[in-house]
């Protein structure tokens, strides 16, 4: 009888997973767990250090698939990560802080995880070996041309984000491939593929410590300056942040501050003509016009601060 452990496809798996950087073996760290406390978490700290320059070799594919995206997104398209276990639960992040960061529908930027809402959490087995539950999830939301998917894994070999980026891909959607090995089949199947090597992990396989902070970097990267590109700052302040607690209702004032100089009074006036948007109490104070004027001349401008600043003055 052949088992588990002798059946050709894991003996496959096995030698697929060899060839990984991801998954190489440092025999240097072999004895890692004989060492002091401090010792292991300078080696961990020193291995994290080396993530950023990984990342810096790659921002001009990174810059061409923001551009792209955001080319997307401006015509009414959605960025839509998909990816299983920790690359999954990354992107699902970084699409939930799109809204209270850059005041954008839930909609808009959307993660999917393989197995769903409950894998965030729990490991839904088998969920991530499968293309069809990418395509079936990608047809649930409605995906179209306009849109952007971005397949995230570490090994670039996970078929769920291969099969979300070939389904997409198919139907003229743009796709961006994010994975941590050279030459991975994730990278081969999108348009724009990102390949971040950070080599191997402290913990032989463990994806969620380099390549999760390299894929947290670049997923950073696409959804904000994705944004700054879509008007949704200006300069470094994000004027179209959504006040909906006392923090953000205080971080609020001070963008308004901060892009005006006015005194608290006048802040205070200009956001109650507003009901409480930034971007256009901003406008209200530097271009001197009143609620309704500065919704329209932002509007016109699709959302550009700048670009409605102009307008108004032009007038």
């Amino acid at each position: 009888m052949t088992s588990t452990a002798d059946h050709p496809h894991y003996a496959d798996l096995r030698a697929e997973l060899d060839r990984l950087t991801t998954e190489a073996f440092r025999p240097d760290l072999a004895e890692i767990d004989r060492r002091s406390t401090l010792d292991i978490a300078r080696t961990m700290n020193d291995e994290d250090a080396t993530v950023p320059a990984a990342v810096a070799r790659r921002l001009p594919e990174i810059a061409a698939a923001i551009d792209a995206a955001a080319a997307r997104m401006a015509r009414g398209g959605r960025l839509v990560y998909a990816g299983a276990g920790t690359a999954g639960r990354l992107g699902v992040l970084d699409a939930s802080e799109c809204p209270p960061t850059f005041n954008t529908d839930p909609s808009e930027v959307l993660g999917l995880i393989a197995g769903g809402p409950s894998a965030l959490v729990t490991a839904v087995e088998g969920a991530e070996d499968s293309k069809e539950f990418a395509a079936e999830d990608l047809t649930a939301i409605g995906l179209t041309e306009r849109d952007t998917v971005v397949g995230v894994s570490a090994s670039g070999r996970t078929p769920y984000a291969i099969g979300a980026v070939e389904h997409a891909r198919a139907r003229g959607a743009l796709t961006i491939g994010l994975s941590c090995n050279a030459g991975s089949a994730l990278a081969a199947a999108a348009e724009h593929g990102i390949e971040i090597v950070v080599g191997p992990e402290l913990l032989t396989g463990s994806t969620r410590l380099k390549a999760g902070t390299a894929q947290k970097l670049v997923l950073n990267m696409l959804s904000t300056i994705t944004m700054i590109r879509l008007g949704k700052t200006y300069g470094n302040l994000m004027v179209d942040v959504r006040a909906s607690n006392d923090k953000l209702r205080a971080r609020s004032r001070r963008i308004v501050a901060l892009a005006t100089g006015a005194t608290d009074a006048e802040i205070e006036t200009a956001l109650a003509i507003t009901d409480g948007e930034v971007k256009n109490a901003i406008l209200t104070l530097l271009a001197g016009v009143d609620g309704p004027t500065a919704a329209r001349l932002l509007a016109a401008s699709d959302g550009h601060l700048r670009a409605a600043l102009e307008a108004a003055r032009a007038r």
